[in-house]
């Protein structure tokens, strides 16, 4: 009887996971969007695991730039990121995800275990940021000045968690700074030779769906009307693109308390948040991670924030022409190769 008792439990608890897990399906899908996310020259530093009951992510060291991200920051926060859109994909298929961040003290590469509930709703927001990850794309040319930015920005801070990153946004008087620090950036890498092998291997082609494809890179008198941009490898092309003759968007920055691996995956994915909130705004973004990866260049934007805090990655947002075509999106890796299961 104990026996066939232990059966009955046994099987009374495999529906009711069934009833509490998403089919494989809506995980596959959810992935799929979640490898949508922007990463440090589209490195798809991430992988998940799903065996059945959770969805794992550990952090791909292999996609990592070690002479473009010596700290390892980025591959964090790319990882935050995806993590990000993975919630935003699930919540719009009708489930809550709740993650368990570094879960295993003995394994720094696993990053996150995410749990699932049912929603008791599909809001319109749920759908609109999901819908945003297809549509959102890093759009390295000049914007205009965004539209409504006060009314959005309100919004913006009500919907990112201080305990997930604080949110600055810099005045216009700082836009001479930000541009110092990225020519102090771009002058301190000239001469290295490491990043600038990594730079040129990920960018201007794709290697094995991943990197960045020469359509997506902007011509060097296109680089020069952003100066807060990375100075990336510009097509010989001229400039495609001279609608936008400076660049007047809204640049944020992220930072937390610490530069802990939980507070810089938090930050990616208030990353997310940020992307897609903008993108449903109809705002154009571009992710600026190269300010922080210098001391000397981070210094400068801690200055810019005030405080104590540790800031972590900026982003332009702005309004791109109506008549700018969105440019082919950028490969990635099939879901074979950021999925498995156990």
């Amino acid at each position: 009887m104990a026996i066939g008792g232990e059966r009955v439990a046994g099987a009374a608890s495999t529906v009711e996971d069934m009833n509490t897990v998403p089919s494989g399906e809506i995980i596959e899908k959810a992935v799929q969007l979640a490898g949508r996310a922007p990463s440090l020259h589209n490195s798809q530093p991430w992988l998940w695991v799903f065996d059945g009951a959770t969805l794992q992510l550990f952090a791909v060291r292999e996609r990592s730039l070690p002479n473009t991200d010596s700290s390892g920051r980025q591959l964090i926060i790319g990882c935050g990121i995806a993590l990000g859109h993975l919630r935003a994909a699930l919540a719009a298929a009708g489930w809550r995800a709740e993650a368990d961040r570094f879960p295993d003290p003995n394994r720094h590469d696993h990053l996150a275990t995410v749990r699932f509930a049912e929603a008791q709703i599909v809001t319109d927001a749920d759908r609109d940021r999901a819908d945003a990850i297809r549509r959102r794309h890093t759009d390295r040319l000049p914007f205009a000045a965004p539209a409504n930015w006060d009314r959005f920005e309100v919004v913006l801070r009500s919907i990112i968690d201080p305990a997930f990153a604080m949110i600055s946004v810099l005045s216009e008087d700082s836009r001479p700074d930000l541009a110092r620090a990225s020519r102090l950036t771009a002058d301190l890498r000239r001469y290295d030779s490491g990043y600038q092998a990594e730079l040129h291997w990920w960018t201007g082609h794709v290697v094995g769906s991943t990197g960045i494809p020469a359509s997506a890179l902007t011509a060097a008198a296109e680089q020069e009307k952003v100066p807060v941009g990375r100075r990336m490898p510009a097509p010989a092309a001229a400039a495609r693109h001279t609608e936008e003759t400076a660049d007047h968007s809204v640049v944020v920055a992220l930072s937390t308390d610490t530069d802990g691996v939980e507070d810089v995956l938090r930050c990616g994915e208030a990353l997310s948040t940020v992307l897609l909130e903008s993108t449903v705004a109809g705002y154009a973004t571009c992710p600026l991670t190269h300010l922080t990866e210098y001391d000397r260049s981070r210094a400068i934007i801690r200055e810019l924030i005030g405080g104590t805090a540790q800031p972590q990655v900026l982003a332009r947002i702005g309004a791109a022409p109506a008549d700018r075509a969105a440019p082919e999106p950028t490969p990635r890796l099939p879901l074979s190769e950021i999925l498995r299961r156990q």
